[in-house]
């Protein structure tokens, strides 16, 4: 056997997660430093000018880069099998740079209906505003696809699975589409994790991730990340956005991610055994109309999901046969389970799309989505799984 090197080329997944592009300073400290500077000092004016011509590579404003975010955008891209990463202030902020950044004045963006609601709202509502054209399909439907991008596109968007009704959408076959029309592909992967469903490989240019969920998972604060291996993409349009529309990270939350990183197999792991064996229990219960897993046979688009996820994922999603009041009666009988908008946390959170999430919507605009008044999206977290259960089981009973 070949002993470990430090070569991290040669390292397997969870040690890349631990140690990988680990930067240690002179006082060689075990954890990551947390360099907490606006900015760097340079030995001369000449030393200024060449780092600022590009001559010289080194740190010259935290809004551009951090030795902190460094480690964190470098460690993630390990794991994604991705030639760059860019860490950003939110998921949100990861989503819109990677569109807004190559897009102009009469181009076409074709999208995916299933969305979560503020991605609804940068397709349908803000980017027409700046005379992008948008269009939005049936994700499952690759005949809509191939209508939509075969009227001219320069990018396609999609969530796989989706938020909050966990549709799985046929990545590879949407790429080749879009890439034969010449169109960028931007996958929203924050359901999946790069641990469960790695897009570059089935097609995708673009990976984004809302940060702030599995990677911290633990509620603590806001991130997101852009990845991609196409270069020339990153250094001609994405930079120059980035560096001069400033949604860069702040160095304590890549710090705090960086943490996160470290545990993520396991967590996810856990997260997805808890919430297969919830969502076996929710099929079960007749109050329950339907139950939304990739990882159950019953799922619509579960064999494809398996080609593309390794596991079924983190998220349950299931319809109350008795609309908004019958799920806003579960909501409010739980005991262990939070009621909150957010999700990828240790802790079960749920929440009601149609009156959250998605509340903004028009109530056909919704009804398109999958989102009825009986949706529930529950994120499971790291809890006992019987005492999930339990306490699903007793709010149920008062529903």
């Amino acid at each position: 056997m070949t002993p470990p090197s430090k070569d991290s080329s040669n390292w397997r997944q969870a040690t890349r997660l631990v140690r990988g592009a680990t930067r240690r300073s002179g006082f060689m400290e075990t954890s990551e430093a947390l360099f907490m500077t606006s900015g760097y000092v340079y030995g001369s004016a000449e030393e200024a000018e060449r780092a600022f011509t590009g001559e010289d590579k080194r740190f010259v404003y935290s809004r551009y880069s951090n030795p902190t975010v460094a480690m964190f955008e470098e460690r993630l891209a390990g794991i994604e099998g991705a030639a760059v990463c860019h860490a950003v202030a939110s998921g949100m902020a990861a989503v819109f740079s990677s569109l807004a950044c190559f897009l102009r004045a009469g181009d076409r963006v074709v999208g995916s209906r299933a969305l979560f609601g503020s991605c609804h709202y940068i397709l349908n509502d803000l980017l027409p505003n700046y005379g992008i054209e948008t269009e939005l399909v049936d994700g499952t439907d690759l005949d809509q696809w191939e209508a939509a991008i075969g009227r001219g596109a320069q990018a396609v968007f999609l969530e796989t699975p989706s938020n909050p009704g966990l549709q799985v959408i046929d990545l590879p076959a949407v790429a080749a589409m879009a890439n034969a029309a010449g169109a960028r592909v931007v996958v929203d992967n924050v359901f999946a994790t790069p641990l469960l469903q790695r897009p570059l490989e089935l097609g995708a240019d673009v990976v984004v991730y809302s940060a702030t969920k599995h990677m911290d998972g633990q509620g603590r604060g806001l991130g997101g990340a852009v990845l991609t291996n196409d270069t020339a993409w990153d250094e001609d349009l994405f930079v120059p956005f980035f560096r001069h529309t400033g949604p860069a990270l702040s160095p304590f939350n890549a710090w705090m991610l960086l943490k996160g990183l470290e545990t993520l197999p396991l967590r996810v792991e856990r997260h997805c055994a808890n919430a297969r064996a919830v969502a076996e229990f929710l099929e079960t219960q007749g109050k329950v109309a339907r139950v939304l897993y990739p990882g159950l046979v019953s799922h619509p688009q579960h064999d494809l999901a398996m080609s593309q996820m390794a596991a079924g994922g983190t998220v349950v999603a299931f319809d109350l046969a008795g609309g908004k009041e019958a799920a806003f009666r579960l909501l409010n009988g739980l005991g262990i389970i939070d009621i909150s908008n957010n999700l990828g946390d240790a802790k079960s959170l749920i929440t009601h799309p149609a009156t959250t999430t998605h509340q903004r919507l028009s109530a056909a605009d919704r009804a398109a989505m999958g989102v009825g008044d009986g949706l529930v999206r529950l994120s499971v977290g790291l809890e006992d799984p019987l005492d999930l259960i339990d306490d699903l089981g007793a709010a149920l009973a008062g529903v």
